[in-house]
Formats: C-alpha cells, structure tokens, sequence
C-alpha cells in the first residue's frame, strides 16, 4: 500500500521528502477496507487542518484525485473512507479558507452521483446533507448547484427494477433536494434557486413521489417510515415541499405554483382531483397566511386558461379553488375576495351558455343524457357559497350585495350577467343557482341591525325575484329571508306547517326588538307582509311554499314583532282569509283550502307567542269547529295526499272563519291599537307588480306592446245600449246619497287610523295608474306633423313607421300660404 502511494508522490523513491498534508491523508487508509477509517490518524489530519488551515484546500483537492482514483478502479471501500474523512474534515474547520475545500468536496459528492451506483449515489446524498446542515459565516459568490439539482430530480424519478433500491435512490434524490433548499433558499446570493428552469425540476420531483404514494393505495398521510422501518418517499417530499413553500417570499410564490398547475395538467389530474386537491391543501397551510392570494389568483387564472376544456376539468379546478379559499376565508384573502366571485360567475354564465348548446344538440339526437356541465355549475355553486359562508359578517354582507347583483331581475337592468341570448330556461338556471349559493352565503349570517342585514338594494330585487311564477324561486327567495331574519335559530323548531299545541315547550329563543328593527319594519314591513300576500295567491303552491310562508311570518313575530307589528301581521292574516272568501282571482280549491290552514296555523302560534288567554280561546274554539266539520281547512289535512276538497267554501258560516270583530274583543287590552284591525289591509301596488306579475322573466320583452295594444278600450264597446231599465236607473236616485256618506265615512276613517306606509302606498299606486293612462292618451293623441318623406319616431320603446305624405296634399295655415 505504501510503495503504491509513494509512486503518486514527488520524490517515488523518497517517501520522507512528501508533503506532510499527503501522508497524513495516506495514512488514514487502512491497508484492509474493511477495517474502516484509522480514528487515531484521522485526529492528526484534523489537527493539522485546524493548526493550518491554509492547506485545506490541497488536502481537499488530494482526497479528491485519491477519490476519483478509487471509484474508477471500484475501490468502494476506500471510497467510503474518503467521505467519512471529508464529512470529519467539514465538521471540524469553519474558517475563512474552508470554501476551496467546499469546492472539492462538491466535486468528488458529484463523481459519487454521477456514477450510476446505487450506493455510491446515496453515500453522495449523505455527504451532501450534512454539508447542507453546516452554516457558513460567510456567502458564496460563485458557487452553483444547478447540477444537483438536476441530479437529485433524475434520482426522485428513478426505475430501477429492485423495489427496494429503486426507493433507495429515490429517498436520497429528496434527501438532496431538500439539502439544495436548505443551503440556498436563507442564502440572499442564492436566490437563483427560485427560477423556474429550477422549481420545474425541485417540485415535479418531490410531487411525482407524492403521487406514487396514491397510486400505490397508500393511505393519504404516509408515515414517515415503510412497513419495515425504511423512510417512505412520499412522506419525505411532502415534508420537503412543505419547507420549500414555507420558504417561499411573495415575489417567488408564481414560480412555486404554476409548476404545481403544470403538473397537474400533464399527468391529467383534474379528474379525478384528490390529488390535486391533497397538493392545494398542503400549498396553502404551508405557505405565510398573507401569500394566500396570490395562490387563490394563479387557480383562478388556470381556470381561465382552461375554459375550453372538458367538464370535468373545469369541475375539479373550480373544486381545488373551493378547498384553497376555504382555507383562506380563515385568514387573510386581501383583495382578492370579490373577483373570485366575478370570475366564478363568468365561468357560470359561460357554462350555461354551452349546456344550452349541448341540450339543443342532445334534442336533435333524441339522447336523455343530463349535461356533465352540470357538475360544472354544482362546483361553482358550492364555491361561491361555501367561500361567502365562512368570510367574517363584514365581508359577507358584501358578498351578499355582490351576488344579488349579478342576478337577473326584471326591473333592475343594472345586473351584469347579459341573458339576452341564453333565453328564459338559461335565466331561470342562472337564477336558480346565484340563489342557491346566497342560501349558502347567508347560513349563519348574524346581523345585530335587520337594516344592515337587508339594505334596499338587496331587499328589492329579492322581493322581484318572489313575483315570478316559479314556485322553486319562491321557495329559495323564502330560505334567504329565513336565513338573515332568523337570528336565534329557530326555525328548526317550526319545521312543517301544523297546529302547534304548546309553543311554549318549543323553548323560543327571542330577544327585545332593537330600535334599529322597529325603525326597519316602519319602512320595509309592507313589503315583508306584500311578499307573504302575494306569494300566497300563486297557484302552483305547494306543500313546501306554504310551509315556508307560514315560517316566515312565524319569524316575524320573533324577531321583529312589536304590538303595533303584531296587529299589522293579524290585518294580513284577515285580508288572506277575505281574499280565499272572496275568490275574485278564481283560485284553485286546493290553494285557497291552503291559504285557510295557513291562516289557522299561524293565528294558533301567534295566541300562543304573545300569551293571550282570550285570544289562545277564541282561536282554538275555531280550530275545534273545523277539525269537526272542515277538516280540509286545518294544515294537517288538507296536505296529506287525496284530501276531499269541497266544491265551495260557505261564508256564510262565520263558525269556522277568524271575525275581526271577536279577536280586536280580546286584544282590546293596553298596547295594542284595535281600532286598526277594522282596517283592512291592502298591499302596496308597485310598477313591478303591473307590469310583471305572473309573468315570467322570458315574458317581460313583450308586456309593452301587450299594454298598447290592449290598454284602451273598443269603441263598441263604449256605446252602451239605453233601454227601459236604464233611464230607471237614471231616475230613481234613491239611496245613492246613503252610499256616498258611507264611501265617505270609510274614507275618513281609513285614512284617519290607517298606518302612514299603508296610506302612502294607496296613493301612490293611484298615481302612478293616474300617470300611466295619462301616458296612454298623449301617445294616442299627440302625433308629428304630416312629412313629405316618412319618418321613424320612437315612444315608450315602441317604433312607428309614418306613411308619407306628398306635398301637394299637405295642408297648411292661411298665414303660411301666398
């Protein structure tokens, strides 16, 4: 061994005349491999590269000829002496003159790698971690590890045909990635480690090994050891990209994640997306809380990118971007919050728009098969609503106004979804599922102040929506109002339409009504009870509208009710009981038994909630009469299935119906103004309601044109025929001065105990009628001046061609012909 080290020396022949650095180094080779690194030789040689630290870069560059040397001719155990030597040496000196030796080191860890031995490469890996672990006082200018990096990716990604070395490899490929990001990401020099054409090799690798986890069917938290104690490659590049990302600046945060997108999109893992979502939920617990949206930003705009792809693409993006923002709504989102919601409407209207598509195409195939875009919609709907529900009250608020004003609404043409050319099935969808995800929106939501809580301009679309003839956007307007109303959560308590027996062992929850809720229902509590009325009068009612109309003013009386609120609700609760006697609409019988069971119902728990003894008699004395002779009228029958309606009701039997008379009797105590219950209620007649209702939203487009062409009489019919009977009639004027003083008496008295809201709404409904036939006559009667050429005039929106007229024929004034 000695002759063979003396012919590399400068004297062949003369050992005593080498270097003293080189025979300290020969001699910490022991003449068996086996025998391992000489510990007492190996404490000369440290001693000596302490002592003079100058010649640790001539030590460094002889252990790496000794070391290239040995792994030429295989000798593996001189090798493993070699690094255990370098690793003692690294340990040992932190001076200024320890970077030449850096560099020699680095080179003989990368002949280790580049060797294509497994073992080799993993006694590289090795060194190469515990030099990572050493922080140097000092930063390197020069120094690069582009090729460990390439080299740690190709072992992460390594085939070898033994399991066992093929998890070897892979396990050491991660062990020095994660060296790499220790040793440069704190390293200001070294920022370069941050460029994509690196983060395209670091992250892939440490994902592909993730994703070998899953696919083997392993669970989806791997442990950090294998079955037989060996390290798990998954669990050690989770662990590694959770450093790196943790590490991550703001202004390295597109680098980090678009290669995360990328490879998703190469390995086609969209769908099905558990992986990508496991990724996303490790990015954003990983990552600073104040980096969350910039995260939330990339999703977004490679949802944009992949807006022509297939569904379910679409769907497991839209899902990822669920899970991110669920996880950022608990921190900070910043700014970020209302154009996710934008961008998730856009992606709602443009799925809407190729649904459509799909179902005029599935329609000419004659294929029954539902559009995949579904899942689409479903995704978004669940995003939106999921991120608005888990926001803070503050920013969900916003939300709210944000959504409704995407909806669309006849009669607020400043919604920003164009539904011109998706046509009524197309709105109804997109109004169906903005609804649906406000329900998710407002679950939960407390508002100290209903005011707050229910702006106008939230309020008024909401109640537009209500007028529509579709039962289902009834029902989902009814949950919303439920869901910001109902602040104590009772309404559980009042699940199904019933005759309650003791309200009381409900255990209600209430608190005193706010002056901030009185000030509210002053100015908006007749379009709260106007919703109730004109949602009860729809004729495609079901079960589930009238249980939640008879929930919504159950709510009422909890939340919002005071004495002068309790009687205006009784009003309301008369004038449907009037309204199904009278029947001028001509109602089903079944809408009109409904109605009476809802009335019924809610008489019963009002008596109970404002605890009247009187009251709670009078409206069970009631109750009793109907459960023996009109059953039908009581909630529990008439929404069972095949109950016997009756071919008329009998108003005549005043027995069964609730008298105004005998319930102002038993409220005629103090705090309650009776003299109002005589009043009757009527609802405040609106633009809307003439010009929309039971309309549907495809049906607007043509109401102009209805009402000019069917607003004015025919003049036959205002000839009327004078016969005998007429000029009778004419004669005898016998009690019509009875009936003008008691028109006049209950003028005078509507308008002296009649609500100021009520009144204000009956006049200016007679104005606005006032106004619209006045319209009417100047459209008629006022018209241009005769033209030789015709022209165009437009008015009320509707165009009309002008014949022309030669000039000859026109006719003008005296003073203007010579």
């Amino acid at each position: 061994m000695d002759s063979e080290n003396n012919k590399s020396g400068v004297c062949g022949c003369c050992g005593p005349l080498r270097p003293r650095y080189k025979r300290l180094v020969d001699n910490i080779f022991p003449e068996d491999p086996k025998d391992g690194l000489s510990k007492s030789d190996m404490e000369k040689l440290t001693f000596y590269a302490v002592s003079a630290p100058e010649k640790l870069d001539r030590i460094g560059a002889y252990l790496a000829e000794r070391l290239s040397r040995d792994v030429l001719r295989h000798r593996y155990g001189n090798v493993v002496v070699a690094m255990e030597a370098l690793d003692q040496l690294l340990m040992a000196c932190h001076s200024q003159s320890i970077k030449p030796f850096v560099e020699s080191f680095l080179h003989m860890v990368a002949k280790l790698l580049e060797s294509g031995e497994p073992d080799l490469q993993v006694l590289g890996t090795n060194s190469f971690v515990k030099f990572a672990n050493i922080e140097e006082a000092t930063p390197s200018y020069h120094r690069r590890y582009d090729f460990f990096v390439s080299q740690f990716s190709v072992m992460c990604h390594s085939t070898h045909q033994d399991p066992e070395t093929r998890t070897r490899i892979r396990v050491a490929g991660i062990k020095g990635l994660q060296g790499v990001v220790r040793k440069t990401v704190n390293d200001e020099l070294q920022a370069i480690i941050w460029e994509p054409q690196h983060m395209d090799k670091l992250i892939p690798s440490m994902l592909f090994n993730m994703q070998e986890e899953d696919r083997a069917g392993h669970p989806s938290t791997p442990s950090p050891a294998g079955p037989d104690g060996e390290e798990n490659p998954a669990a050690l590049a989770e662990s590694c990209f959770r450093e790196l990302l943790g590490r991550a600046a703001y202004g390295n945060m597109d680098n980090a994640v678009r290669p995360v997108l990328v490879h998703l999109d190469n390995h086609q893992l969209w769908d099905p997306n558990e992986f990508a979502v496991s990724c996303f939920r490790i990015i954003m617990y990983s990552i600073q809380v104040q980096h969350s949206h910039h995260v939330i930003q990339q999703v977004l705009n490679h949802l944009d990118t992949n807006n022509k792809n297939t569904p379910r693409v679409r769907a497991g993006i839209v899902q990822v971007l669920l899970e991110t923002v669920a996880i950022a709504a608990k921190g900070s989102v910043g700014p970020t919050v209302l154009e996710v919601f934008n961008t998730l409407l856009k992606h709602l209207r443009m799925s809407v728009d190729l649904e459509l598509g799909e179902d005029g195409r599935r329609n000419s195939s004659s294929s029954g098969k539902e559009s995949e875009e579904r899942i689409v919609q479903n995704a978004i709907i669940q995003t939106i609503g999921f991120f608005g529900g888990n926001l803070p009250d503050y920013q969900r608020a916003e939300v709210m106004m944000f959504v409704m004003g995407r909806v669309p609404v006849y009669g607020t043409p400043c919604h920003t979804l164009d539904t011109s050319k998706i046509g009524h099935h197309g709105t109804k969808r997109i109004q169906t599922m903005l609804l649906s995800s406000l329900i998710m929106v407002t679950s939960g939501f407390k508002s100290k102040s209903m005011a707050a809580a229910l702006p106008a301009p939230f309020l008024e679309p909401l109640f537009s929506l209500s007028l529509m003839e579709d039962s289902e956007l009834r029902q989902l307007v009814s949950e919303i109002l439920h869901n910001i109303i109902d602040r104590h959560d009772n309404r559980a308590k009042l699940r199904g339409i019933r005759i309650i027996p003791n309200v009381s062992a409900l255990k209600i929850k209430r608190e005193k009504i706010s002056k901030q809720d009185v000030a509210f229902m002053k100015k908006h509590g007749q379009q709260l009870y106007r919703h109730v009325y004109l949602g009860c009068k729809e004729e495609d009612n079901g079960h589930k509208n009238f249980e939640l109309l008879f929930t919504t003013m159950a709510i009422l009386t909890i939340e919002l009710a005071n004495e002068e609120v309790v009687i205006d609700l009784i009003r309301l609760a008369i004038a449907l009981q009037d309204m199904v006697l009278a029947n001028e609409e001509n109602m089903p019988m079944l809408t009109r038994c409904g109605i009476m069971a809802l009335v019924a119902a809610y008489l019963n728990f009002l008596s109970q909630m404002i605890a009247n003894p009187p009251f709670c008699q009078l409206v069970s004395k009631v109750l009793e009469l109907r459960s023996m002779d009109a059953a039908f009228l009581l909630p529990e029958n008439i929404f069972r299935d095949k109950c016997p309606l009756p071919d008329s009701l009998d108003q005549e039997d005043r027995l069964l119906y609730f008298q105004t008379a005998d319930m102002a009797e038993c409220l005629c105590g103090p705090g309650y103004s009776v003299e109002r219950l005589s009043i009757p209620y009527i609802p405040q007649v609106t633009d809307l309601d003439r010009l929309s209702r039971r309309k549907s939203f495809a049906d607007t487009v043509s109401l102009q044109v209805d009402i000019v062409s069917t607003g004015l009489p025919d003049k036959s019919q205002l000839a009327e025929e004078i016969t005998f009977e007429t000029l009778k009639k004419a004669i005898d004027t016998t009690g019509l001065e009875e009936q003008e003083r008691e028109k006049r008496r209950q003028l005078m008295e509507k308008f002296q105990k009649a609500p100021f809201e009520e009144i204000a709404a009956h006049c200016e409904s007679k104005a606005n009628m006032l106004h619209d036939r006045l319209a009417q006559i100047f459209e008629l009667t006022i018209r241009p001046p005769p033209s030789p050429s015709g022209v165009v005039s437009i008015s009320s929106g509707l165009s009309q061609q002008h014949q022309s007229v030669p000039v000859y024929e026109m006719k003008f004034p005296d003073l203007c012909v010579y």
